[in-house]
């Protein structure tokens, strides 16, 4: 048998179709009075990973990301903004699925969320805000861990 005839078939396949912005909202309640204060805003971020099986092999993966600003009890901005892609994923380990969709494919995505959030909010008259590295196994071996935690015997 020569190496030509080998079953590439089962060749592992990772590829990008299509990265876009699948939503984004700003609300600025308070405006115009709260944009004229002086003091410094709190800023609570979260963010989120979500995949979803579009066809065989084909999958959207997002990140969501929620930006709420506030003075005291008044909102200055909230932002919230899903960044999606959808990925080609075939003949990978089904134990490897998880990993490639939790970690790989947000690592993607995530630095054009941060682009669109910092692009928003800066648009809107405000300084940009930069969303932090984030390290996306560490964010998926604590799900895992959480999860194992709370499930019954």
């Amino acid at each position: 048998m020569s190496d030509s005839s080998i079953d590439t078939d089962l060749t592992p396949v990772f590829q990008i179709q299509r990265v876009y912005l699948k939503e984004a909202s700003l609300e600025q309640p308070n405006s115009p009075g709260i944009l004229t204060r002086q003091d410094q805003p709190g800023v609570d971020i979260q963010l989120g990973v979500e995949a979803t099986p579009l066809a065989e092999g084909v999958f959207e993966v997002a990140v969501t990301a929620t930006v709420h600003t506030t003075l005291e009890d008044k909102t200055v901005f909230l932002v919230e903004a899903k960044q999606a892609g959808i990925f080609e994923i075939r003949n990978i380990p089904q134990d490897q699925m998880n990993p490639v969709l939790s970690v790989a494919c947000p690592q993607i995505i995530y630095p054009y969320l941060r682009g669109n959030v910092a692009d928003l909010v800066q648009r809107a008259g405000f300084p940009p805000v930069h969303l932090n590295e984030i390290n996306f196994e560490s964010m998926y071996q604590q799900n895992l861990a959480q999860n194992d935690s709370t499930l019954v015997q």
